[in-house]
Protein backbone atom coordinates (compact mmCIF):
# COMPACT_ATOMS: atom_id res chain seq x y z
CA UNK A 1 0.00 0.00 0.00
CA UNK A 2 1.31 3.47 -0.80
CA UNK A 3 0.26 6.56 1.50
CA UNK A 4 1.83 9.76 0.21
CA UNK A 5 4.03 8.15 -2.13
CA UNK A 6 5.52 5.88 0.07
CA UNK A 7 5.16 2.06 0.22
CA UNK A 8 4.02 1.09 3.84
CA UNK A 9 2.08 -2.10 5.74
CA UNK A 10 -0.88 -1.23 6.72
CA UNK A 11 -2.68 -1.93 10.46
CA UNK A 12 -5.82 -2.71 11.31
CA UNK A 13 -7.12 -1.81 14.94
CA UNK A 14 -10.90 -2.89 15.62
CA UNK A 15 -13.22 -4.44 18.37
CA UNK A 16 -15.44 -7.32 17.47
CA UNK A 17 -18.79 -8.12 19.93
CA UNK A 18 -17.79 -12.32 20.94
CA UNK A 19 -21.46 -12.95 21.58
CA UNK A 20 -22.91 -12.02 17.77
CA UNK A 21 -19.20 -12.08 15.71
CA UNK A 22 -20.22 -8.45 14.86
CA UNK A 23 -17.19 -6.12 13.91
CA UNK A 24 -18.23 -2.91 16.16
CA UNK A 25 -15.64 -0.05 15.41
CA UNK A 26 -12.43 -0.20 12.87
CA UNK A 27 -9.41 1.99 12.50
CA UNK A 28 -6.85 1.81 9.91
CA UNK A 29 -3.15 3.10 10.42
CA UNK A 30 -0.79 3.74 7.57
CA UNK A 31 2.13 1.88 9.17
CA UNK A 32 2.83 1.04 12.69
CA UNK A 33 -0.34 1.81 14.71
CA UNK A 34 -0.10 3.95 17.84
CA UNK A 35 -2.21 4.41 21.13
CA UNK A 36 -4.02 6.78 19.25
CA UNK A 37 -5.02 4.01 16.63
CA UNK A 38 -7.39 2.57 19.84
CA UNK A 39 -9.53 5.32 20.43
CA UNK A 40 -10.50 6.14 16.67
CA UNK A 41 -11.63 2.12 16.61
CA UNK A 42 -13.64 2.86 20.06
CA UNK A 43 -15.16 6.11 18.84
CA UNK A 44 -16.60 4.18 15.62
CA UNK A 45 -17.21 1.28 18.19
CA UNK A 46 -19.78 2.84 20.36
CA UNK A 47 -20.96 5.95 17.66
CA UNK A 48 -24.40 4.59 16.09
CA UNK A 49 -24.77 7.78 13.96
CA UNK A 50 -23.45 8.31 10.26
CA UNK A 51 -20.76 6.66 9.25
CA UNK A 52 -20.88 4.06 11.74
CA UNK A 53 -23.59 1.87 12.97
CA UNK A 54 -26.05 0.11 13.74
CA UNK A 55 -23.85 -1.36 15.84
CA UNK A 56 -23.05 0.25 19.24
CA UNK A 57 -23.15 1.53 22.80
CA UNK A 58 -20.75 1.46 25.65
CA UNK A 59 -19.42 -1.74 26.35
CA UNK A 60 -19.46 -3.74 29.12
CA UNK A 61 -16.22 -5.82 29.07
CA UNK A 62 -13.60 -5.35 27.05
CA UNK A 63 -10.60 -7.88 26.56
CA UNK A 64 -7.34 -7.29 24.92
CA UNK A 65 -3.58 -8.59 25.18
CA UNK A 66 -0.86 -7.18 26.79
CA UNK A 67 0.01 -4.96 23.68
CA UNK A 68 1.96 -1.75 24.69
CA UNK A 69 -0.86 0.75 22.66
CA UNK A 70 -3.40 -1.07 24.63
CA UNK A 71 -1.76 -0.66 28.26
CA UNK A 72 -1.20 3.01 27.69
CA UNK A 73 -2.63 5.77 29.99
CA UNK A 74 -4.83 6.73 27.01
CA UNK A 75 -6.57 4.01 26.41
CA UNK A 76 -6.84 2.69 30.10
CA UNK A 77 -8.11 6.04 31.63
CA UNK A 78 -10.98 6.20 28.29
CA UNK A 79 -11.89 2.64 29.16
CA UNK A 80 -12.70 3.70 33.12
CA UNK A 81 -14.01 6.65 32.28
CA UNK A 82 -16.84 4.57 29.92
CA UNK A 83 -17.54 2.56 32.86
CA UNK A 84 -16.13 -0.54 31.28
CA UNK A 85 -14.32 -3.54 33.00
CA UNK A 86 -11.17 -4.49 31.75
CA UNK A 87 -9.13 -7.74 31.49
CA UNK A 88 -5.74 -8.01 30.25
CA UNK A 89 -5.10 -11.18 29.14
CA UNK A 90 -1.68 -13.48 30.15
CA UNK A 91 0.86 -13.06 27.44
CA UNK A 92 0.90 -15.91 24.76
CA UNK A 93 -2.58 -16.97 24.68
CA UNK A 94 -4.04 -16.37 21.99
CA UNK A 95 -6.61 -19.49 22.83
CA UNK A 96 -8.33 -16.75 25.17
CA UNK A 97 -9.28 -14.74 22.52
CA UNK A 98 -10.28 -16.60 19.51
CA UNK A 99 -12.64 -14.50 18.51
CA UNK A 100 -10.18 -11.58 17.14
CA UNK A 101 -7.80 -14.17 16.44
CA UNK A 102 -10.43 -15.94 13.94
CA UNK A 103 -11.30 -12.63 12.51
CA UNK A 104 -7.41 -12.08 12.20
CA UNK A 105 -7.47 -15.52 9.71
CA UNK A 106 -10.44 -14.69 7.92
CA UNK A 107 -9.38 -11.14 6.16
CA UNK A 108 -6.44 -12.57 5.66
CA UNK A 109 -7.55 -15.31 3.53
CA UNK A 110 -10.39 -13.23 2.27
CA UNK A 111 -9.43 -10.16 1.08
CA UNK A 112 -5.66 -9.66 1.71
CA UNK A 113 -4.49 -12.37 -0.11
CA UNK A 114 -6.64 -11.23 -3.15
CA UNK A 115 -5.29 -7.38 -3.21
CA UNK A 116 -2.41 -6.41 -5.53
CA UNK A 117 0.65 -6.12 -3.63
CA UNK A 118 0.03 -8.73 -1.11
CA UNK A 119 3.38 -10.59 0.55
CA UNK A 120 3.21 -13.13 2.50
CA UNK A 121 4.16 -12.99 5.62
CA UNK A 122 7.73 -13.99 6.58
CA UNK A 123 9.72 -15.14 9.31
CA UNK A 124 10.78 -12.66 12.09
CA UNK A 125 14.41 -13.34 10.61
CA UNK A 126 13.93 -12.48 7.35
CA UNK A 127 12.78 -8.71 6.29
CA UNK A 128 9.87 -8.55 4.45
CA UNK A 129 9.68 -8.74 0.69
CA UNK A 130 9.13 -5.45 -1.50
CA UNK A 131 5.92 -5.99 -4.00
CA UNK A 132 7.10 -5.99 -6.98
CA UNK A 133 3.11 -5.51 -8.96
CA UNK A 134 1.01 -2.62 -8.25
CA UNK A 135 -0.35 -1.36 -4.99
CA UNK A 136 -3.60 0.39 -3.93
CA UNK A 137 -3.15 3.32 -2.20
CA UNK A 138 -4.17 3.94 1.64
CA UNK A 139 -7.63 5.85 0.18
CA UNK A 140 -9.09 2.56 -1.82
CA UNK A 141 -7.19 -0.02 0.92
CA UNK A 142 -9.82 1.29 3.55
CA UNK A 143 -12.70 1.36 1.01
CA UNK A 144 -11.97 -2.26 0.46
CA UNK A 145 -11.35 -3.11 3.64
CA UNK A 146 -14.92 -1.10 5.02
CA UNK A 147 -16.54 -3.20 1.83
CA UNK A 148 -15.39 -6.58 3.88
CA UNK A 149 -16.58 -5.23 7.16
CA UNK A 150 -19.72 -4.46 5.54
CA UNK A 151 -20.23 -8.00 3.85
CA UNK A 152 -19.04 -9.86 7.13
CA UNK A 153 -21.85 -7.86 9.33
CA UNK A 154 -24.50 -8.68 6.85
CA UNK A 155 -23.77 -11.32 4.60
CA UNK A 156 -21.22 -13.72 6.28
CA UNK A 157 -22.57 -16.71 8.32
CA UNK A 158 -20.29 -17.39 11.12
CA UNK A 159 -20.68 -20.46 12.80
CA UNK A 160 -22.20 -20.68 16.10
CA UNK A 161 -25.24 -18.12 14.94
CA UNK A 162 -27.06 -20.87 13.42
CA UNK A 163 -27.30 -19.93 10.44
CA UNK A 164 -27.40 -15.69 11.03
CA UNK A 165 -25.66 -13.24 10.04
CA UNK A 166 -24.06 -11.31 12.49
CA UNK A 167 -26.24 -7.62 11.72
CA UNK A 168 -29.38 -10.46 12.75
CA UNK A 169 -27.99 -11.59 15.71
CA UNK A 170 -27.24 -8.43 16.78
CA UNK A 171 -30.65 -6.98 16.27
CA UNK A 172 -32.31 -10.17 17.55
CA UNK A 173 -30.25 -9.63 21.18
CA UNK A 174 -32.80 -8.70 23.47
CA UNK A 175 -29.89 -6.66 25.43
CA UNK A 176 -30.30 -3.46 26.25
CA UNK A 177 -27.72 -0.92 25.07
CA UNK A 178 -26.28 2.34 27.34
CA UNK A 179 -25.94 4.74 24.99
CA UNK A 180 -23.65 8.55 24.98
CA UNK A 181 -24.62 11.43 23.25
CA UNK A 182 -22.70 11.43 19.57
CA UNK A 183 -20.77 14.66 20.05
CA UNK A 184 -19.89 13.32 23.76
CA UNK A 185 -17.82 10.87 22.55
CA UNK A 186 -14.99 11.87 21.13
CA UNK A 187 -14.23 13.86 24.97
CA UNK A 188 -13.73 10.46 26.36
CA UNK A 189 -11.19 9.16 24.01
CA UNK A 190 -8.83 12.06 24.29
CA UNK A 191 -5.83 12.59 26.36
CA UNK A 192 -5.43 15.99 28.77
CA UNK A 193 -2.24 16.90 30.61
CA UNK A 194 -4.31 18.43 33.32
CA UNK A 195 -2.53 22.24 33.04
CA UNK A 196 -4.62 25.44 33.03
CA UNK A 197 -3.69 27.35 30.09
CA UNK A 198 -4.53 30.84 29.09
CA UNK A 199 -5.57 32.36 25.61
CA UNK A 200 -2.72 34.92 24.25
CA UNK A 201 -2.61 37.01 21.42
CA UNK A 202 -0.46 34.18 19.95
CA UNK A 203 -3.37 31.62 20.78
CA UNK A 204 -2.55 28.69 23.34
CA UNK A 205 0.78 27.31 23.63
CA UNK A 206 1.11 22.96 23.67
CA UNK A 207 4.36 21.84 23.56
CA UNK A 208 6.32 24.97 23.13
CA UNK A 209 4.51 25.27 20.08
CA UNK A 210 1.41 27.86 19.42
CA UNK A 211 -2.17 26.56 18.21
CA UNK A 212 -4.15 29.26 16.84
CA UNK A 213 -8.28 29.53 15.64
CA UNK A 214 -10.99 32.24 14.53
CA UNK A 215 -13.17 31.70 16.88
CA UNK A 216 -10.27 33.33 19.67
CA UNK A 217 -10.98 36.31 18.88
CA UNK A 218 -11.31 38.45 21.61
CA UNK A 219 -10.85 35.44 24.07
CA UNK A 220 -7.32 36.74 25.08
CA UNK A 221 -6.99 35.99 28.61
CA UNK A 222 -10.01 33.46 28.81
CA UNK A 223 -8.11 30.42 31.58
CA UNK A 224 -8.76 27.13 29.09
CA UNK A 225 -7.54 23.54 28.85
CA UNK A 226 -6.38 20.98 26.22
CA UNK A 227 -7.31 17.69 25.06
CA UNK A 228 -5.87 15.73 22.17
CA UNK A 229 -5.55 12.62 19.98
CA UNK A 230 -1.85 11.21 20.36
CA UNK A 231 0.55 12.07 17.99
CA UNK A 232 -2.06 14.51 16.25
CA UNK A 233 0.05 17.39 17.15
CA UNK A 234 -1.77 19.72 14.09
CA UNK A 235 -4.31 20.45 15.88
CA UNK A 236 -5.90 20.20 19.40
CA UNK A 237 -9.12 20.95 21.25
CA UNK A 238 -9.89 23.46 23.71
CA UNK A 239 -11.97 23.55 27.37
CA UNK A 240 -13.00 25.44 29.90
CA UNK A 241 -11.61 24.14 33.11
CA UNK A 242 -14.83 22.51 33.37
CA UNK A 243 -14.67 20.30 30.19
CA UNK A 244 -17.16 22.02 28.37
CA UNK A 245 -15.67 22.72 24.55
CA UNK A 246 -14.50 25.48 23.49
CA UNK A 247 -13.18 24.66 19.56
CA UNK A 248 -10.74 23.47 17.77
CA UNK A 249 -6.98 24.71 17.00
CA UNK A 250 -4.68 24.05 14.81
CA UNK A 251 -0.47 24.72 14.71
CA UNK A 252 -0.01 27.94 13.73
CA UNK A 253 2.89 28.59 11.38
CA UNK A 254 3.04 25.42 9.76
CA UNK A 255 6.05 24.14 7.53
CA UNK A 256 4.98 24.06 3.50
CA UNK A 257 4.45 20.45 1.78
CA UNK A 258 7.98 21.15 0.13
CA UNK A 259 9.77 21.74 3.54
CA UNK A 260 8.64 18.94 5.08
CA UNK A 261 9.26 16.70 2.28
CA UNK A 262 12.51 18.00 2.35
CA UNK A 263 12.96 17.17 6.14
CA UNK A 264 11.83 13.52 5.51
CA UNK A 265 14.73 13.09 2.59
CA UNK A 266 17.27 14.51 4.94
CA UNK A 267 16.32 12.22 7.84
CA UNK A 268 15.91 9.19 5.66
CA UNK A 269 19.71 10.21 3.79
CA UNK A 270 21.05 9.98 7.59
CA UNK A 271 19.34 7.06 8.66
CA UNK A 272 20.81 5.29 5.42
CA UNK A 273 24.85 7.11 6.43
CA UNK A 274 23.85 5.50 10.04
CA UNK A 275 23.42 2.20 9.19
CA UNK A 276 25.84 2.01 6.89
CA UNK A 277 28.53 3.76 9.21
CA UNK A 278 27.41 1.28 11.72
CA UNK A 279 27.20 -1.64 9.12
CA UNK A 280 31.39 -0.78 8.63
CA UNK A 281 32.10 -0.63 11.95
CA UNK A 282 30.25 -3.85 12.47
CA UNK A 283 33.08 -5.22 10.10
CA UNK A 284 35.76 -4.18 11.71
CA UNK A 285 34.81 -5.23 14.99
CA UNK A 286 34.66 -8.61 13.52
CA UNK A 287 37.73 -10.59 14.99
CA UNK A 288 38.73 -13.98 13.74
CA UNK A 289 40.37 -16.74 15.32
CA UNK A 290 43.44 -19.10 13.96
CA UNK A 291 41.68 -22.64 13.78
CA UNK A 292 44.28 -25.38 15.25
CA UNK A 293 44.04 -29.37 15.46
CA UNK A 294 46.41 -29.77 18.76
CA UNK A 295 45.50 -28.32 22.45
CA UNK A 296 46.82 -24.14 22.27
CA UNK A 297 45.62 -20.73 23.20
CA UNK A 298 43.07 -18.74 21.12
CA UNK A 299 45.53 -16.81 18.03
CA UNK A 300 43.49 -13.74 16.59
CA UNK A 301 44.29 -12.29 13.09
CA UNK A 302 43.99 -8.98 13.39
CA UNK A 303 47.46 -8.00 12.57
CA UNK A 304 47.88 -4.53 11.42
CA UNK A 305 51.18 -2.23 11.37
CA UNK A 306 51.88 0.12 14.00
CA UNK A 307 51.07 3.58 11.41
CA UNK A 308 47.40 1.70 10.92
CA UNK A 309 46.85 1.40 14.25
CA UNK A 310 47.42 4.48 14.98
CA UNK A 311 45.95 6.77 12.44
CA UNK A 312 42.67 4.71 13.27
CA UNK A 313 43.12 5.68 16.97
CA UNK A 314 43.78 8.87 15.95
CA UNK A 315 40.33 9.01 14.01
CA UNK A 316 38.26 7.77 16.49
CA UNK A 317 40.04 10.63 19.33
CA UNK A 318 39.60 13.31 16.97
CA UNK A 319 35.74 12.05 15.95
CA UNK A 320 35.56 11.72 20.25
CA UNK A 321 36.84 15.58 20.53
CA UNK A 322 34.36 16.91 18.18
CA UNK A 323 31.41 14.84 19.57
CA UNK A 324 32.56 16.95 23.27
CA UNK A 325 33.15 20.71 21.54
CA UNK A 326 31.14 23.25 23.37
CA UNK A 327 31.00 26.31 20.54
CA UNK A 328 29.06 28.33 23.57
CA UNK A 329 31.38 27.86 26.03
CA UNK A 330 33.38 30.89 25.87
CA UNK A 331 31.00 33.79 25.36
CA UNK A 332 31.39 36.45 22.67
CA UNK A 333 32.83 40.02 24.05
CA UNK A 334 30.60 42.41 24.98
CA UNK A 335 29.67 44.85 22.25
CA UNK A 336 30.65 48.71 22.33
CA UNK A 337 29.23 50.78 24.41
CA UNK A 338 27.25 52.74 21.93
CA UNK A 339 25.97 49.98 20.33
CA UNK A 340 21.62 49.37 21.58
CA UNK A 341 22.19 46.12 22.77
CA UNK A 342 19.18 44.00 24.44
CA UNK A 343 19.49 43.42 27.56
CA UNK A 344 18.81 39.45 26.77
CA UNK A 345 22.04 39.54 24.58
CA UNK A 346 23.93 41.55 26.91
CA UNK A 347 23.69 38.62 29.65
CA UNK A 348 25.30 36.10 27.32
CA UNK A 349 28.50 38.15 26.60
CA UNK A 350 31.41 37.76 28.86
CA UNK A 351 32.26 40.94 31.54
CA UNK A 352 34.48 43.93 29.80
CA UNK A 353 37.88 43.42 31.65
CA UNK A 354 38.30 46.09 34.09
CA UNK A 355 40.62 49.10 33.35
CA UNK A 356 44.30 48.73 34.85
CA UNK A 357 45.31 50.82 37.61
CA UNK A 358 47.16 54.42 36.94
CA UNK A 359 49.22 56.21 38.89
CA UNK A 360 47.72 59.26 40.93
CA UNK A 361 49.24 62.32 40.05
CA UNK A 362 50.64 64.24 42.56
CA UNK A 363 48.82 67.48 44.28
CA UNK A 364 50.10 70.55 42.84
CA UNK A 365 52.91 71.87 44.44
CA UNK A 366 54.52 68.87 45.48
CA UNK A 367 57.05 67.47 43.06
CA UNK A 368 56.98 63.99 42.23
CA UNK A 369 59.91 62.07 44.36
CA UNK A 370 60.44 59.57 40.88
Amino acid sequence: MTADGDLVHPYVTWFIDCATKAITGVAVTPGPPTRASIPAALRSAIAHTHPYGPFGGLPEHVRFDRGRDFLSRTVTTALTTLDADITVLPPYSPHLKGSIENLNHCVETMLFTALPGHTPKQPRRRPDRTPTGPTLSFRAFTAELLAWVHRWNTEHHPAGLQGRTPLEAWQADPTPLNDIPAADVWSFTLEDDGRPRVITSHGVAFRNRDHIADWMTGQAGREVTVRFMPHHTHEIEVCTPHGHRLGTTHLADQATDDQRAALRRARAARVRRLRAEAKAAEQLRHTRFAPTSLPADAQRLDTITAPEAARALAQHRDGDLGRLALPDLIPPAPPPPDWATPDALKKTTRPAHPAEPTTPEPPPGREDPR
